[in-house]
């Protein structure tokens, strides 16, 4: 038994060509019916039709005998050969071809639509654990990843992901980095992190920039390019097992206070606009400790410098951020009235 021709085997398998094979038994019915019973067009069309989707119908005209070997010829060739294209057709929709489509249509339509999101350059052991944060903390983002592996892990775990490289301009484009709150680049290596970051800084000059550095070479090469702040995993995991070592208990104090797990405490960052009824006014005339049973933490002035445990008389100025620490609702609240514009 000779084995099947894999040419033939893929090309019999192409929704197309079972589609023209179908048009040409439709075709030749319907000339076989002008030619032998002298039907008009339409009328041979009808009856190929019927015949070949074996309906049931009643012939259009009477057949002579011609007319029915013709149509016993056109059963056996126009009935399987429909069956075939139909099923072909829709296991092609099914399997393949228009889900996928659709899924890729509906994470273009939630790209356009992103606003004030993060862009996560890099969906490895860094970048999934971020984004599992920000689904904690209901802070919208989309990925950038180019590795395929990790980029099916982004889509599997249900995240709207770009499969592309961060440092090109185009894709940050298409993650919407002119609408975005934040871009944090943790791709593979320092290199890439510092191209990434160099496009990001010329597409958005106000743009808030987080980038991670294995290297302390690569701090200094990424606030060059323009990361607004560089985290080394490698230091800061080194200092925080050195803390626990030293003070557990204010380990724990802080992991309870910045854990979106904990609904009880936490604590958060408020910026302070110029018509906010905050600004130009002591800590002590706001009241924050009665009025919103929040303790503030610190100040951070506009210029960057950080006050740690203001004293009651401290003001507040346009610009700030308090670090304040309280209850979640208390925090909205607070929020709400530091941030009106």
């Amino acid at each position: 038994m000779t084995p099947k021709n894999p040419l033939l085997l893929a090309l019999a398998q192409r929704p197309a060509l079972a589609a023209l094979a179908l048009s040409v038994v439709i075709a030749s019915g319907t000339l076989g019916y002008v030619l032998i019973e002298g039907w008009g067009p339409w009328d041979a069309l009808y009856m190929t039709v019927i015949t070949i989707t074996a309906v049931g119908y009643r012939e259009v005209r009477p057949l002579s005998r011609p007319g029915e070997a013709f149509t016993m010829v056109l059963l056996f060739a126009g009935v399987g050969t429909a069956l075939y294209t139909f099923t072909l057709i829709a296991t092609t929709v099914v399997e393949g071809g228009l889900p996928a489509r659709l899924q890729v249509r509906r994470r273009e339509r939630m790209l356009e639509t992103l606003q004030d999101h993060y862009i996560i350059c890099g969906y490895g052991r860094i970048g999934s654990t971020i984004a599992r944060q920000f689904v904690r903390e209901r802070v919208p983002f989309v990925i950038v990843e180019r590795d395929a592996p990790r980029y099916q892990s982004a889509l599997d775990d249900g995240f709207l992901a770009i499969d592309a490289d961060a440092s090109r301009e185009d894709v940050l484009r298409r993650a919407g980095i002119d609408r975005a709150r934040g871009l944090i680049a943790v791709v593979g290596t320092d290199a890439e992190n510092v191209y990434t970051v160099l496009s990001a800084r010329s597409l958005a000059p106000g743009l808030v920039i987080v980038g991670r550095a294995e290297t302390e070479d690569a701090v200094h090469k990424l606030k060059r390019a323009g990361a607004s702040r560089v985290v080394s995993p490698y230091q800061i995991g080194a200092v925080q097992i050195a803390h626990t070592a030293l003070r557990p208990s204010v380990v724990d104090f802080v992991e309870l206070a910045t854990s979106s797990e904990n609904l009880e405490l936490a604590i958060e960052e408020i910026p302070v606009s110029s018509a906010s009824g905050l600004a130009n006014r002591s800590i002590l005339e706001v009241n924050l400790r009665q009025r919103y049973d929040v303790i503030v933490v610190g100040i951070q002035r506009e210029g960057g410098r950080m006050e740690f445990n203001p004293e009651p008389d401290t003001p507040i100025r346009s610009g700030d951020t308090l670090v304040v620490l309280g209850r979640p609702h208390s925090l909205k609240r607070l929020e709400a009235e530091a941030i009106v514009s």
